[in-house]
């Protein structure tokens, strides 16, 4: 047997930002949390939402929606986080809500697909490819560029 190739993972936790149904291969994932206090980070980019304390280990929390250019999430809607390991460092990004772990070979889908030129540039920056599948089109998210939030323009000033 193979190893996958870079995009291509067995299976990927699932989960949604606004109404885009996303993707990140399970072997970068360590795990998934309910909302979690957070500490802001003055001056942090917009999109760093602030720090959560997991066990001791400090993570910076990276809002996906501010990455993608969404409109913010409801008021009182509280994000989910999903733990990822990105550059040898441990990130948490901020989702709306929490799907399942999936492997699309089990529902027909057997290869990546590039993304759609009519996707937002925000999200095709994101975007690995897409998986079609029976109800839904999966969007395979690359970690290590979602946590970079060096390409998101900053309009609040920073954060207080």
């Amino acid at each position: 047997m193979t190893a996958p190739t870079l995009g291509v993972a067995e299976q990927y936790c699932t989960f949604w930002v606004d109404d885009l149904y996303f993707g990140v291969a399970v072997a970068e994932v360590q795990e998934v949390l309910r909302h979690q206090p957070m500490t802001p980070v003055p001056r942090a980019n917009e999109a760093v939402r602030g720090l959560i304390n997991l066990r001791g280990q400090i993570v910076t929390a990276v809002d996906l929606r501010v990455r993608l250019g969404l409109p913010p999430r409801p008021e009182g809607a509280l994000p989910m986080n999903v733990i990822v390991r990105s550059r040898g460092e441990v990130v948490s990004l901020l989702v709306d809500d929490i799907g399942d772990v999936i492997d699309p070979r089990d529902q027909g889908s057997l290869e990546l697909e590039p993304a759609p030129s009519n996707m937002p540039a925000d999200v095709q920056d994101v975007v690995l490819g897409v998986r079609p599948l029976p109800d839904a089109i999966l969007l395979v998210l690359d970690a290590d560029r979602a946590v970079d939030v060096s390409a998101v323009p900053d309009t609040s000033g920073g954060n207080p």
